[in-house]
């Protein structure tokens, strides 16, 4: 029998960050599109809907009627097509749904235009589920905010503010978020070209959770769309300037673009890891779904197993 947690998976004093999906559009099994889980305290917070997102909670045994806030770094598909299933799947009356209260998000401009939409969208199958089931209008309900940079939410002693960061001219606006919780930080890039403001904001911080992108020069000749996608994200070497300013106690990849011309079910972490290493040699993971990091006076890491893991790389 699979039992649902009811409480944060995090001791009152500690953060603990899942990596939920770590991939892009690309459909690999075993990376689906970006979606972090941050706990901290009672609150439960969902960074990005990315596809399997559900599925992942569920892996966890974490309700997905138990998020008490989630937030969107930028519109892109990938980053928003798990929002329809987190949001009616997390309504529905089971172990692993059962919201009961609006569904609290955060994101840039066009967040609550979409909410409106997908409710209108929905609308039939929330009338059945309403008048067949007799499930709550307020747990199918959207409290949906449009947000600046700057702080976003605050609650039980948990803060979250966001930071503009630069996809691309005409992916405005984008954004990283800083976790903050009794001392501790979390800060997540969110797509994004190499941006100083990730390294200020993250100078000091716990855990950085930072995007990659290695794309093969060769499919710019069958897909010139991939220079636009190169364009748009950070490389290896650049990852590492950033945290190489920012020092943070670790550093991980998560959201990472990796192309070739034969599509690989798996991202090779030497090729990455290489190419790091030419500008930064402190504590790196490569990020895999469902690994863990736990951030009390150290910050621990864990396999999507459970088992404790070590950084690949650490200063010498």
């Amino acid at each position: 029998m699979l039992l649902f947690l009811g409480v944060s998976g995090a001791r009152a004093a500690e953060m603990r960050v899942t990596l939920l999906g770590t991939g892009t559009p690309t459909p690999r099994l075993s990376a689906f599109s970006a979606s972090t889980l941050v706990e901290a305290g009672p609150e439960k917070l969902i960074f990005d809907f990315g596809r399997g997102s559900t599925i992942r909670l569920f892996q966890k045994k974490i309700p997905i009627g138990a998020i008490t806030a989630h937030f969107i770094t930028h519109l892109h598909s990938d980053h928003v097509v798990g929002l329809p299933d987190m949001w009616l799947t997390g309504w529905i009356g089971t172990p692993f749904g059962s919201r009961k209260t609006p569904m609290v998000i955060f994101g840039p401009k066009g967040t609550v235009a979409m909410t409106e939409n997908l409710t209108k969208a929905f609308s039939e199958d929330i009338r059945i589920r309403i008048a067949d089931e007799d499930y709550p209008p307020a747990g199918v309900a959207f409290a949906a905010k449009d947000v600046e940079p700057g702080p976003v939410y605050e609650k039980n002693g948990v803060k979250v503010s966001a930071i503009e960061v630069n996809h691309g001219e005409k992916i405005k606006p984008s954004f990283g978020y800083v976790i903050e919780y009794d001392g501790k930080k979390v800060v997540l890039s969110g797509d994004t070209k190499p941006d100083e403001r990730v390294a200020k904001a993250a100078g000091g911080a716990d855990l950085l959770i930072h995007e990659v992108a290695v794309i093969d020069p060769e499919l710019f000749k069958t897909y010139p769309n991939y220079r636009a996608i190169e364009n748009h994200h950070t490389s290896p070497e650049e990852a590492g300037k950033i945290f190489t300013r920012a020092r943070p106690k670790l550093a991980v990849y998560s959201h990472i673009v990796f192309a070739t011309h034969s599509p690989t079910q798996d991202v090779p972490e030497d090729a990455l890891l290489a190419r790091t290493r030419t500008s930064y040699r402190g504590p790196l993971v490569i990020g895999r779904d469902l690994m863990s990091f736990v951030i009390s006076d150290k910050v621990e890491s864990f396999a999507p197993d459970g088992s404790p893991m070590k950084p690949l790389t650490t200063e010498k």
